[in-house]
């Protein structure tokens, strides 16, 4: 891939990622409790980061005129710690709600009728 090709891709790839980015931002405001706020920025940060890794990819790959995926590691990396943190901060969520007197299930988890 010549120079400049790779980098409409790479700046494509970049914007792509922020349009992402803003959708999970305008989530994380429309949506009305913490339960639900979690779900739309764990989704939408790990494909932004997916966009942006591919976006190094093709821009290493056409600096070094070679396939470099040195990058990968630092998304797989991501990509196992993401949903695990998500999880973390739902069951310190759920333990503090409870600590608080509701023992009531939040709207966000009760099951669908």
């Amino acid at each position: 891939m010549n120079a400049p090709l790779s980098e409409i891709v790479v700046a494509a790839l970049l914007l792509f990622s922020g349009v992402v980015v803003l959708a999970a931002a305008l989530g994380l405001r429309r949506l009305p409790d913490f339960f639900l706020r979690m779900h739309a920025p764990a989704l939408a940060s790990t494909l932004a980061a997916w966009i942006v890794t591919l976006a190094s990819i093709v821009h290493f790959s056409a600096q070094e005129g070679g396939l470099s995926l040195h990058v990968w590691l630092i998304i797989i990396v991501l990509s196992i710690t993401a949903p695990v943190t998500t999880m973390v901060l739902a069951r310190a969520a759920l333990f503090r709600h409870r600590q608080a007197g509701h023992q009531e299930v939040p709207p966000a988890l009760r099951p669908r009728r």
